[in-house]
């Protein structure tokens, strides 16, 4: 298993302005849980790609695991250090779909209704994963079981729980919390927790 330590945990400036240091991740959501059968459960990418796929669960398993060890920093000022997640690094999603060169964003879908923008460069980042697994146990249901994003350099809320698709958009368009105020990018160092 490879091992990826996100360069923000050697920052000069680790802790981002106006957050303080927890000693556990909180649990944070628009939803409860959904239930969920891994055997019916399903990952959709489609939108701006040579052709939509899906995956099952023994695809998503099947690829290069990886532990991601990143700081974890929450818009509402608290943040988690070295949380321990496992997975698969995103790149992985370019060897099952061709991505047109329209693309410039993804939206990530949630099996809750959730969603989140995030632009192709901060996506496809050296320490962005999908991840199943946290501090080596199975990812828990608050904290987006059965796979959850994580996106280390941008507040935590574009890190989405529950994952069921990612769609490439031709333009950065907004989500769920980016539609009610939040910052289309939200890198906790600019503290871009809202729009202006």
């Amino acid at each position: 298993m490879r091992k990826i330590v996100s360069p923000i945990n050697s920052r000069p400036d680790r802790l981002p302005p106006g957050q303080h240091w927890s000693s556990r991740l909180h649990i944070l959501g628009i939803s409860e849980p959904p239930d969920i059968d891994l055997s019916g459960y399903r990952l959709r990418i489609f939108g701006e790609v040579e052709k939509d796929v899906v995956l099952t669960w023994d695809d998503i398993t099947s690829f290069e695991k990886v532990q991601l060890v990143a700081d974890f920093h929450c818009v509402t000022r608290w943040s988690c250090p070295d949380v321990q997640w496992t997975g698969f690094h995103v790149e992985e999603i370019k060897k099952v779909v061709n991505i047109k060169d329209t693309a410039q964003a993804v939206m990530i879908h949630s099996l809750d209704g959730y969603t989140t923008n995030i632009p192709l460069k901060y996506f496809f980042d050296e320490d962005v994963i999908l991840a199943y697994r946290l501090f080596d146990r199975p990812l828990p249901s608050d904290h987006g079981y059965p796979l959850r994003l994580i996106v280390p350099k941008l507040y935590s809320w574009k890190s989405a729980k529950f994952v069921s698709g990612i769609e490439f958009l031709k333009e950065n368009r907004p989500g769920y919390w980016e539609q009610r105020g939040y910052h289309i990018l939200g890198d906790p160092w600019k503290e871009q927790r809202y729009a202006l």
